[in-house]
């Protein structure tokens, strides 16, 4: 069993930055393949990011290419993301989520946090 706890979110302007942080409880962190999925309202959840277990492969959506970056620190369980250059667009909940592959459909991944807000505006 694996808590996840995100933290980070908040309201930024357009072509601003903020860092998502998503610290896991247990010992078994570094076992687990992490993403970053959102959900707009109204739309449904969308994979964004994620790592493999050792933080050597990542993947992205190309919606999010080349302005979000993905790592982790299995020293410290946890899981960023750091997202620069924000658009409208990119405002929804994210989530981020633990799994045995790393994956881009959010049924590859069995455990998820509560989800925290960001907010960008024009």
């Amino acid at each position: 069993q694996v808590r996840l706890i995100e933290s980070g979110g908040g309201l930024v302007q357009a072509g601003g930055s903020l860092r998502l942080s998503c610290a896991a409880s247990g010992r078994t962190f570094s076992m687990y393949a992490m993403g970053w999925f959102r959900q707009a309202p109204g739309k449904e959840r969308e994979f964004a990011a994620a790592i493999s277990r050792s933080g050597s492969i990542t993947s992205y959506a190309d919606s999010v290419k080349g302005r979000f970056t993905i790592s982790r620190d299995n020293a410290k369980n946890t899981v960023y993301l750091q997202m620069n250059s924000l658009k409208p667009e990119d405002t929804a909940v994210y989530y981020c989520a633990g799994g045995w592959v790393t994956g881009k459909d959010g049924k590859q991944y069995d455990y998820w946090g509560q989800g925290t807000q960001v907010t960008v505006s024009s």
